[in-house]
């Protein structure tokens, strides 16, 4: 589980260049639903997610963990067992807590956190997307929209289920073409809350023994 965990949520997926969109096939009603979600999200101050993660092999998931998310502009804290991952920014901090281990790095610009909402904006330039109807998921009949990348990234196909009337995310599925398959369900959802002040920051104080390597 460890592992998956290193490789899904805080090792990113390289994706297509921005240069291939007019490759694309955008399905204009899931482009519509995706939109008013994305501008939804975007107009609260912050926004928290639990969730459930779900990872496994040959399609099947095997094993769940729970965890939280926290975003607030282009700042987010996203955290499951021992892995946690920080962007305050600036830089993206990579903590874990198992190992001992911090890795600092600043993005890159071509990779992509696989978050309860990541794929709302890497949607445009990088898969093409279809609406594929309805679908009862977690006891809400969601909009079932599949994004296929336009360039080969690792990724086979990606599912997401949303909840139109509410504009929310219901689950996210990432299939890989090895077969390895990683889920996010959202289990509880706020918005605007009062945050710490310090929810983004990466306190170095707090880890004056882990190993800290800086990309």
């Amino acid at each position: 589980m460890k592992n998956i965990i290193s490789k899904v949520i805080l090792g990113s997926f390289v994706v297509g260049a921005v240069g291939m969109a007019n490759a694309q096939k955008i399905d204009a009603k899931a482009k519509k639903i995706l939109d008013d979600i994305t501008a939804n999200y975007n107009s609260k101050k912050n926004s928290y997610f639990k969730f459930s993660f779900g990872s496994g092999l040959n399609g099947q998931v095997t094993k769940t963990e729970p965890g939280i998310y926290y975003v607030a502009g282009e700042k987010y804290k996203l955290k499951i067992m021992d892995t946690e991952q920080i962007f305050d920014g600036n830089k993206i901090y990579n903590i874990n807590a198992d190992d001992m281990e911090v890795t600092i790095a600043k993005p890159n610009g071509t990779s992509t956190m696989f978050s309860p909402i990541n794929y709302l904006t890497t949607y445009r330039n990088d898969y093409n997307v279809t609406y594929n109807g309805k679908k009862i998921v977690n006891g809400v009949n969601a909009d079932f929209i599949k994004l296929t990348p336009v360039k080969a990234n690792g990724i086979k196909y990606v599912y997401l289920f949303v909840d139109s009337a509410k504009k929310q995310m219901v689950k996210l599925e990432q299939h890989g073409n090895n077969k390895d398959v990683a889920v996010i369900a959202i289990k509880e959802y706020k918005e605007n809350q009062e945050l710490d002040p310090n929810m983004f920051v990466f306190d170095k104080n707090k880890f004056k023994n882990y190993i800290v390597t800086e990309l």
